[in-house]
């Protein structure tokens, strides 16, 4: 499975169990990339995609369920279970620092990863977001 997250310079992902943030301009590039392939997510990440009019995949068990090809993004879920079936990393970068009180396991993957690609594009509330992307 291939994880998307969105994170701030200091990899964090979450504030007292709510995003850091989101962007409108970010879901759009997210369903572009996994345009004819499944994207999985849970109902709290399902909720701002709602009026994007994509096939997404909704459950809370989505880890289980996503398969070796499929994309699942990643907001409130602890992925450390499952970082071996990770075979890529899609990071949005906030570019900037948000208070967090949970991050990111960048440690997970550090050891394995190789970054693809870092390009940027402007964002509906951010002036910039960075997506890099790394295969395991």
């Amino acid at each position: 499975m291939k994880l998307i997250v969105c994170l701030d310079d200091r990899d964090g992902i979450l504030f007292n169990r709510r995003r850091q943030s989101k962007d409108s301009a970010l879901r759009c590039d997210v369903l572009k990339i996994t345009a004819g392939s499944r994207l999985w997510m849970n109902g709290y990440s399902a909720e701002q995609f709602q009026n994007d009019n994509a096939l997404i995949y909704t459950d809370e068990r989505f880890l289980d369920k996503a398969e070796a090809d499929d994309y699942c993004f990643v907001e409130n879920t602890d992925i450390s279970a499952y970082a071996e079936l990770v075979s890529g990393v899609i990071i949005y970068r906030w570019n900037r620092e948000y208070p967090a009180d949970t991050r990111f396991p960048v440690e997970l993957f550090r050891h394995r990863w190789e970054r693809v690609s870092c390009d940027g594009f402007p964002g509906s509330s951010h002036e910039q977001i960075t997506r890099e992307v790394y295969s395991l």
